[in-house]
């Protein structure tokens, strides 16, 4: 029997530590949740997806839960810099893990191929986070792969593509830092024509537009929507809901923040600053680092909420981690601390801190002066929305009941499709939280971060220990 009046939509919210799966109303109520972890494999020298693992989770929980929710649709969000290459209906090799770097010799004779900042607008950037980077390792591994591959999918088309047996492409994905997307010309990159690739990009059509559909083991058909690179599906939720001129604090692994009211000209490709594409086609200033994933390793792994009196007590301390202790980001180095040793919730307090200020830095480099929104995992941290807030007080900074904006803003782009749109803003304004010495402790950190190279630290490996 259907709980809920109207037909629902599934949607596939695919991260790279963690892979949901949300069933959500006409209204924007999450009416379900199932969660899973990728399983990612050592094969012949490459870290890669085990793709049939998490296909056969997604059809389990789909056929589930598909009668019992009405559901009518699936749609998908997916992470970053992940590309499938097809060949006769499959893969033609598994699909890599964007964090390996290509050997020193391959990069060396890749690397010279990757076209300028100013046609893509992406950062020359280390591993895959360039994802057409990583296309031409593959190629370089074995020349004959590329020949064969008749169809090069992004991520979220690809499963789009798996469910529904229709290839098809779409321009978030495209436009996310790939090098293989010119935002100005509207169109493909001079890569994608210097290798010869056009021809194996599928059509293009909007996230969301129906694709196929795919039948439940209960005979139920489910119309498949073409998915929508994660953190433009936030942006765009944010906007159908009535938000115009605002910044966006996508976060989760990364911590990725938009500003359309930044003009490119002010992109500093040193800083990890490019021009997202949103799903139309509009090229937009972001700014990013990896701070969901530098949290929990400067944090040592910590899960557990972190206490005003700890953010009190490092600050009073003198305790201060300083970028960074992932890849990427605008100020890349070896993560370190300084000061008295940290350890539990206080060495979980000063990686709180850490991504507060980093945020804070990208939103000056970013020049955010208008609204913030904050998205995402990390504002069930508790207190990163008011230490924003508070290092912030000439903006307002606002967060989401619901906090999942890349999963609403999938399935609104799905529900549009279908001919509805009846989500509404359920944002409320952070309040600062009041500890003392804050801004100096930034004014502090924000020195060290600049002239770590010439004092002593305490390298992460070290305080992990």
């Amino acid at each position: 029997m259907s709980q809920n009046a109207s037909p629902s939509i599934a949607v596939f919210d695919l991260g790279k530590t963690n892979s949901k799966l949300f069933v959500i109303a006409a209204d924007g109520m999450i009416l379900a949740e199932r969660r899973t972890r990728p399983v990612w494999q050592d094969r012949d020298g490459l870290r890669v997806l085990d793709d049939a693992h998490l296909f056969s989770w997604m059809q389990a929980e789909l056929n589930d839960l598909a009668d019992g929710y009405d559901v009518s649709g699936i749609m998908f969000s997916g992470h970053g810099c992940t590309f499938g290459l097809i060949e006769n209906g499959d893969l033609a090799t598994p699909m890599l893990d964007y964090e390996q770097e290509p050997p020193v010799d391959v990069a060396a004779r890749i690397d010279g191929l990757l076209p300028s900042f100013s046609e893509t607008f992406s950062p020359n950037l280390p591993l895959g986070l360039n994802y057409g980077r990583h296309v031409l390792w593959l190629k370089d591994r074995d020349p004959a792969l590329l020949e064969r591959a008749e169809t090069i999918l992004a991520y979220p088309q690809f499963w789009s593509w798996r469910f529904s047996g229709t290839a098809v492409s779409e321009v978030s994905y495209l436009g996310c830092h790939s090098h293989l997307w010119a935002p100005l010309k509207d169109d493909y990159s001079s890569l994608v024509d210097a290798e010869g690739w056009r021809a194996k990009m599928p059509p293009m059509a909007r996230a969301g537009s129906a694709v196929g559909a795919w039948r439940t083991q209960g005979g139920r058909d489910l119309t498949v929507h073409n998915g929508v690179h994660d953190s433009n599906a936030a942006l765009y939720y944010y906007r159908s809901v009535g938000f115009s001129d605002f910044t966006l604090v996508s976060t989760g692994t990364w911590v990725i923040i938009f500003n359309s009211a930044c003009p490119l000209e002010a992109l500093d490709p040193e800083r990890d600053m490019l021009a997202n594409v949103t799903v139309d086609h509009q090229p937009t200033a972001t700014i990013r680092f990896m701070g969901g994933r530098e949290y929990d390793i400067a944090s040592g792994g910590w899960n557990k909420p972190v206490s005003l009196e700890a953010v009190a007590a490092v600050i009073a301390k003198g305790i201060f981690a300083l970028p960074s202790f992932a890849a990427g980001g605008p100020m890349p180095g070896e993560g370190s601390f300084v000061g008295p040793a940290a350890e539990g919730e206080e060495r979980a307090a000063a990686a709180l801190l850490y991504v507060a200020l980093m945020t804070d830095l990208s939103l000056d480099l970013i020049r955010s002066e208008n609204d913030i929104v904050i998205d995402g995992g990390l504002v069930k941290t508790g207190l990163y929305p008011g230490l924003l807030a508070a290092l912030r007080p000439q903006q307002r900074v606002l967060i989401s009941a619901v906090a999942e904006g890349s999963a609403l803003g999938a399935a609104a782009l799905a529900f549009e499709a279908n001919g509805s749109s009846a989500f509404t803003s359920e944002c409320r304004q952070a309040e600062p939280v009041v500890v003392p010495g804050l801004d100096a402790y930034r004014k502090r950190w924000l020195s060290l971060a600049e002239s770590r190279d010439s004092i002593l630290v305490q390298p992460v490996r070290e305080a992990r220990a």
